[in-house]
Order: structure tokens, then C-alpha cells, then sequence
């Protein structure tokens, strides 16, 4: 019996998935509340086939985990799970060794499919179609719509560049590395954000993006 490890923070959907797994496709599915919790759990036992990881943890966030997990264990295939599927963010995680990319909208049978496919030795992505015996074809999942711009908040031209990368799963760090920027500035400019957002954290501030859209 495939063996997995789900590292998700929120506990609801958390106990949703464990549940999802064991009774669709009787998985034996273990549970990290936190990246550094899952790091503790496979340096005691790393026999998994496949760790679950959602992006927006407490902490340590997807990315640095993801980064921690392809150093430490290179054979077990990580698949990201997440709400915020911007094409920019999907290119990113597979160029850093995820498995696969699984939205947060998809049904429990469409999880498990694409779970069941990287199992295989494949790699998912939305966009991907299965072949199945009982049909040539299955439709391909919906691809990104383009959204909205978020003119009705007046950032600046600066405060659209951080933005934007905030929302393609960039840390601070390398937001100002790639703006030319210091640190302390990026800070600066997120403040003023989540002002004008009206928001109070990075997740909250996603979460408008994915509703309104923002530039790209």
C-alpha cells in the first residue's frame, strides 16, 4: 500500500484530504502541520511514496520545504497542492523538482487520478489530459483565465511589481533580488499593500489577487 505524507496547515482540510485519500484509494497517509514537522517526521522514517505539499505554510513556507525536501529526499516525488494556481507559480515548483501540481478545486476523484499518475512515475500538471482504458481521452482541466487588473486599489507602479511577485510564490528575499531592491524596502512596500488591500497578511492578499486578478 502506497504510503503518504500530507503537509498541510489548515486542520480541516487537512482531516478532509487524509479522508478523501483512505477511502477513495485506501492509502496508508501520515500528517505534518507545518514544513519543519514533516522534516522531523521523515528524519525519523523516510519511507514514503509521495509527500502532499501545500505552498502557503506557516513558517517555512511550500517553496523552502519543497527546496529542503528535493535536498534531503530526491527519490520521494513531491506533489504541490494549492489555491492560487497562476501558471508563473506551477512553471516555478516543477523547475525546483516538484512531481506535480495539484489546485485546491479539484474533486476528490480528480485528486486522486492525479495522484495515482505521479505513483506511475509521472508528472501533473492542470492542463494534462489522461488516458484511461475506458477512454482515449479524458477532457483537459481548465487551464488560467487571465484575470482583472486591481486598478481600484492605486498601487504604484512599484508596488504592482512586488505584488506581482508575491503572488508567483516569491519570498522577500528574492523579490529583492529580482527588483533591485533591499529587504527593509520590500517590507516597506508590502506594508503599504496590505493597506491598501485592507488586508493584514501575504495569504489574505493572494486570496484578492485570485478574485480580481492583478498584472502580469
Amino acid at each position: 500500500m502506497p504510503k503518504l505524507l500530507i503537509v498541510e496547515d489548515h486542520a480541516l482540510v487537512r482531516e478532509a484530504l487524509v479522508h478523501v485519500l483512505r477511502v477513495l484509494e485506501a492509502l496508508h497517509v501520515e500528517e505534518a502541520a507545518s514544513g519543519m514537522r514533516a522534516l522531523e517526521i521523515l528524519r525519523d522514517n523516510a519511507n514514503f511514496d509521495l509527500i502532499l505539499l501545500d505552498l502557503a505554510l506557516p513558517g517555512m513556507d511550500g517553496f523552502a520545504c519543497l527546496k529542503q525536501l528535493k535536498q534531503n529526499y530526491p527519490d520521494i516525488p513531491v506533489v504541490i497542492l494549492s489555491a492560487f494556481s497562476y501558471p508563473e507559480t506551477i512553471r516555478r515548483v516543477f523547475a525546483e523538482g516538484a512531481s506535480g501540481f495539484i489546485p485546491k478545486y479539484y474533486s476528490g476523484d480528480n485528486l486522486v487520478r492525479a495522484i495515482r499518475h505521479v505513483l506511475d512515475g509521472g508528472a501533473f500538471r492542470p492542463d494534462e489530459a489522461w488516458e484511461s482504458p475506458e477512454s482515449n481521452k479524458m477532457p483537459i482541466f481548465p487551464q488560467e483565465r487571465r484575470k482583472p487588473k486591481l486598478k481600484r486599489y492605486h498601487l504604484t507602479g512599484r508596488q504592482d511589481e512586488v505584488l506581482s511577485l508575491m503572488a508567483k510564490g516569491y519570498s522577500n528575499r528574492e523579490i529583492a533580488e529580482r527588483l533591485g531592491l533591499v529587504e527593509g524596502t520590500v517590507k516597506i512596500h508590502l506594508s503599504a499593500i496590505f493597506k491598501r488591500l485592507g488586508v493584514s497578511s501575504r495569504t489574505q492578499a493572494i486570496a484578492i489577487i485570485d478574485r480580481r486578478g492583478t498584472k502580469r
